[in-house]
């Protein structure tokens, strides 16, 4: 037996014992809990980039990129799942001929009948996404998100009465909804009276058809994150015990901390400017950093963004920042460093290579036993002579 069918042998019989299937469907909810597709930016494309939703996966490869190379290590794994944070598609592809990478990729894909789910910005703007990730892998205490995002957040107000206000409370906190920051079961209540007259064909709770009804209520007023509007909605219906639910859904703009663009923390304890670019190269596993000069010395707050952070410099800046760790800084952009801000570009591919851990870890704790496999292709199509 082949080296190669030796180990495709192991892999198969590894899978057999330790994995169990599952419906794509339930893989791509648990996922969307986590990083809602309403959090993406408006020329994303994340989500099943091609795949059907009630076909059974035994097995995910993780990967930052999706391309040829790693939809045949996918088929070679066995995996019918390849999982990146890159979508392969950003926009509408009229032909599939193959004469694009992008058009090979999908070609293979569906050759071979692996799907492909891409989790991009609405994974760089949850808490514990990849901004998160650098920052733990840094040793920044303190974090938070760099600039929040605002308008998505709703507030719901119900009118219920007395004795049933309480079991509708429980039923939209458990449903998602009463979070604000770091605290949950949040809501705003107050007592008063409201006023109806049942009509003909009508069944009320209380009250007779024909007869203004006088009723004392408990009005409930809580926020909810919008991509929770609906399901908290419902299961509050479904408690309220009126036929008829008087509710409000109200449109704020508040900004919400745990969700936005890039972030920011603190060492514990300041560093020079050699020892934190020596400990950046390292942490982030870089061969080069490209860096501004600064005024100060010292290295104590540092902003991050994943990707392409250039828009966040000057938020940085305005948030007092001393370091801003980012990729695809072009020329004249690290001078909007002013000579305060020392900005570090690292490398796309090398600010976003732990999006496979936050994936992985993920699932692990959700389905743990489901197999994911890290992918051994290194998509990165930058390379450095040194």
């Amino acid at each position: 037996m082949g080296r190669r069918m030796r180990r495709n042998f192991r892999i198969a019989l590894l899978c057999a014992f330790n994995s169990a299937k599952m419906i794509l469907r339930e893989l791509i909810n648990a996922l969307e809990t986590f990083a809602p597709l309403s959090l993406q930016e408006s020329y994303d494309n994340s989500g099943l980039i091609y795949g059907n939703p009630e076909h059974e996966v035994e097995s995910a490869l993780l990967s930052l990129d999706c391309t040829e190379a790693v939809i045949d290590e996918a088929i070679d794994k066995g995996c019918k799942l390849v999982i990146s944070h890159h979508p392969i598609i950003f926009s509408g592809l009229k032909k599939i001929t193959g004469k694009s990478y992008v058009e090979r990729t999908i070609i293979k894909a569906i050759q071979s009948g692996t799907a492909i789910y891409a989790i991009h910005t609405n994974l760089d703007n949850v808490y514990n996404g990849v901004n998160g990730k650098i920052c733990e892998k840094l040793g920044l205490e303190k974090t938070r998100i760099l600039q929040p995002m605002s308008g998505k957040l709703k507030k719901i107000v119900v009118f219920v009465p007395h004795a049933h206000a309480e079991n509708v409370r429980k039923t939209m906190f458990e449903a998602g909804a009463g979070y604000i920051g770091q605290y949950d079961e949040c809501s705003f209540n107050t007592s008063g009276e409201g006023t109806f007259r049942p009509l003909s064909g009508s069944n009320p709770f209380v009250g007779e058809q024909g007869k203004r009804q006088l009723e004392s209520e408990i009005r409930i007023e809580m926020i909810v994150e919008s991509w929770k509007l609906n399901s908290v909605l419902a299961a509050m219906q479904v408690a309220h015990p009126y036929e008829e639910v008087a509710f409000d859904v109200l449109a704020l703009e508040n900004e919400q901390k745990d969700i936005g663009l890039g972030m920011i923390g603190e060492f514990k304890d300041p560093m020079g400017i050699p020892a934190f670019l020596d400990m950046l190269k390292r942490e982030m596993k870089v061969p080069v950093v490209k860096y501004t000069q600064t005024s100060g010395e010292m290295i104590r707050k540092v902003a991050v963004c994943g990707g392409s952070g250039s828009f966040l410099t000057s938020r940085a800046l305005a948030v007092g920042a001393d370091a801003f760790v980012t990729s695809d800084i072009k020329y004249h952009e690290f001078f909007d460093g002013e000579g305060r801000l020392l900005i570090a570009d690292i490398g796309h591919f090398e600010s976003e290579q732990y999006t496979s851990e936050i994936l992985n870890d993920f699932l692990a704790k959700k389905f743990p036993t489901f197999a994911t496999h890290f992918s051994a292709v290194r998509t990165n199509p930058v390379h450095y002579f040194l």
